[in-house]
């Protein structure tokens, strides 16, 4: 592969992980604001039997803050070109992917949209193993294109 085409292709993974990112955090915080404010978003509570919650306000801010949360850092650093912003990103690829499998295993169902955020969770997962090299088939990230967080100052 060329060094320009290789280029391109990583460009594409890490730009392709900032858009996975950012809808993963729109939907999560989206969800969640609504779960909370429109009491589940015509869910039926019934859906919460087996659950240790009674309304869907916990569960909506659990997924509006941790979920949402971890993924609107992950945009917020890989825009900013930081160290931790592949880590970030797998944290918040995983913790979609927890959040989906509980929900799953909670409902005792399977949706549409939890076909699609668990997707978007592997997806978000296979681009940064493709961007740290872990995956051969695309070229490893060039770690010095990323900028270190600046330096802290020392307070008095």
């Amino acid at each position: 592969m060329t060094v320009v085409r290789a280029k391109r292709v990583r460009a594409v993974a890490w730009w392709s992980l900032v858009v996975v990112a950012a809808f993963n955090a729109l939907s999560a915080v989206g969800g969640g604001i609504g779960m909370v404010t429109a009491d589940g978003l015509s869910m039926p509570k019934s859906m919460l039997a087996d659950t240790p919650f009674s309304t869907f306000t916990i569960p909506g801010l659990i997924l509006a803050l941790v979920v949402g949360g971890t993924q609107s850092a992950a945009v917020w650093l890989l825009l900013a070109r930081r160290r931790s912003a592949l880590l970030w990103s797998a944290v918040a690829g995983f913790g979609m992917l927890i959040w989906i499998v509980t929900e799953i295993g909670f409902i005792h169902a399977m949706m549409y949209a939890q076909v699609i955020y668990l997707v978007t969770g592997l997806v978000q997962l296979i681009l940064i193993f493709s961007l740290l090299g872990i995956v051969s088939w695309l070229p490893r990230l060039n770690p010095s294109r990323i900028r270190p967080a600046p330096p802290r100052a020392q307070g008095a």
